[in-house]
């Protein structure tokens, strides 16, 4: 299974939908809409101000997917979706989902260079 730059998987177990949606929103609203949902250095800035405020992995996700959902086009995300589990879905619901692939990321990214440690099933 493909991964992103410093994803280990630990978070975000399938990262095909992500992909897809690259994909099209490259197509649909050319490269500058597929960068917008790429990590960038103020994500990490972002989420060390969240660090010791937000206790648990689920609240910190759910505040990251919130933080992501402006970046995701969701006719985009809809398409991807569509295309890459065969199921229609609302498109408001497609770019939740990619959000929250970003948001798992960017956790991931954060404990591959030591910014974030998990301990325990879902605390940090």
């Amino acid at each position: 299974m493909d991964k992103p730059l410093l994803a280990d998987g630990s978070v975000v177990g399938d990262y095909s939908l992500l992909f897809k949606y690259w994909e099209k929103a490259r197509k649909l609203r050319g490269e500058e809409a597929a960068r917008g949902a790429v990590l960038g250095g103020e994500d990490f800035r972002y989420l060390e101000n969240l660090i010791g405020r937000v206790k648990r992995l689920s609240d910190l996700l759910d505040v990251l997917t919130e933080y992501f959902m402006e970046r995701v086009d969701p006719e985009a995300a809809r398409q991807a979706y569509v295309e890459a589990y065969g199921v229609e879905i609302d498109a408001y619901e497609a770019a939740r989902r990619v959000a929250r692939i970003l948001a798992g990321w960017l956790v991931e990214a954060a404990k591959s260079t030591g910014m974030l440690r998990l301990r325990g099933a879902w605390e940090h």
